[in-house]
C-alpha cells in the first residue's frame, strides 16, 4: 500500500469524546485533538493498532470506546 491510501480493511474502532478535555493536563487536550475529535458527542472511526490504544488509554477518562 502506498502513502495516502487508506487501507479499507483494516479493524476499527469507534471513539466518541463524552467529557471536555478543559480542565485536564494539556498533553491530554493534544490526544483528544490528534485522534480527530473536535466536540463532545463527536465520534469518528480510527484503525485498531497499538499507538492509537495508547493514545485511548490516556484519555479513556474522556471518551467511550465502542
Amino acid at each position: 500500500m502506498r502513502r495516502g491510501q487508506r487501507n479499507e480493511t483494516a479493524p476499527r474502532v469507534r471513539v466518541t469524546l463524552v467529557r471536555s478535555p478543559i480542565g485536564y493536563d494539556k498533553r491530554q487536550s493534544l490526544v483528544v485533538r490528534g485522534l480527530g475529535l473536535r466536540r463532545i458527542g463527536h465520534s469518528i472511526d480510527v484503525v485498531d493498532n497499538p499507538s492509537i490504544r495508547g493514545m485511548l488509554r490516556k484519555v479513556r477518562h474522556l471518551v467511550r470506546v465502542g
